[in-house]
């Protein structure tokens, strides 16, 4: 495993600019050190940047020359200026892993509106605001990487995760159009469908997560499908058999059994 990463650091990363939305823990950050030994621009942010600084410090000998911003991908004037810094240090970002991403456990006793626009605001519109930045330099340059994570949570309507649910399975409909159509001007859109991943967001659910990896796992996961262009990453294996299988059942069968 060692060697196979070597190489798709270097076969794709080397010389790259990256953005990682997200980076303070979990899966951004897991990828994030990943890069960091390699020579490339890393551009991290997150609303936490200072748990970015914390990380990042503990390498020493890193390659990798890096950008940290406070970022908040519900706001567009946030995005916007994160982006503008980027590009004033960078020149252009040629990959764009976008991984801010929030949930909350809903009941009938706690639904509220501020949830769904909280969760919809971050994990959509968060995305698209990002690529809003993004496509203008990537369309003229005619290249360009862009990874939103999405989740293998996007097939049904999860008992108690509706709004997670439904802010994925915008986030992949959505992703889907958006690699069609920018094919002709040589942009990638890869979308990311983890399973479950040990973060601090996963941390506070109080359900079984079968299958759960963790997030230094899924960062190899990503990267090598990111390396190897696919149009969907998505893993673990047992957890994708899982979707797809669930995502096939009639209604009436998949309401029965899921309550």
């Amino acid at each position: 495993m060692v060697c196979i990463n070597y190489v798709v650091l270097i076969m794709t990363f080397k010389n790259k600019t990256i953005l990682i939305t997200g980076a303070s823990t979990g899966i951004g950050k897991a990828i994030g050190e990943k890069l960091l030994d390699i020579n490339c621009n890393l551009i991290l942010t997150a609303r936490r940047d200072e748990k970015i600084e914390e990380w990042v410090n503990n390498f020493q000998n890193r390659k990798a020359e890096i950008l940290i911003q406070k970022n908040d991908v519900t706001n567009k004037v946030s995005v916007a200026e994160s982006y503008l810094k980027a590009i004033e240090k960078f020149g252009n970002v040629d990959i764009a892993i976008l991984n801010s991403g929030v949930g909350e456990s809903i009941t009938p006793q706690n639904f509220n509106s501020e949830a769904a626009e909280k969760i919809m605001n971050t994990n959509f519109l968060g995305v698209v605001y990002w690529i809003e930045q993004l496509l203008p330099a990537m369309i003229e340059r005619q290249s360009g990487i862009i990874a939103p994570v999405s989740s293998l949570a996007d097939n049904r309507g999860y008992s108690g995760s509706g709004f997670y649910c439904a802010s994925k399975a915008a986030l992949s409909i959505f992703a889907e159009g958006l690699s069609v159509y920018l094919k002709k001007f040589g942009i990638k859109v890869i979308t990311i469908k983890p399973g479950f991943v040990k973060t601090p967001m996963t941390d506070k659910n109080k359900f079984k997560m079968p299958f759960m990896i963790s997030a230094e796992k899924s960062a190899d996961f990503i990267i090598s499908g990111i390396e190897k262009e696919k149009a969907i990453i998505q893993f673990p294996l047992p957890t994708v058999l899982g979707a797809k299988i669930i995502g096939l059942l009639p209604n009436w069968f998949y309401r029965l059994i899921a309550k």
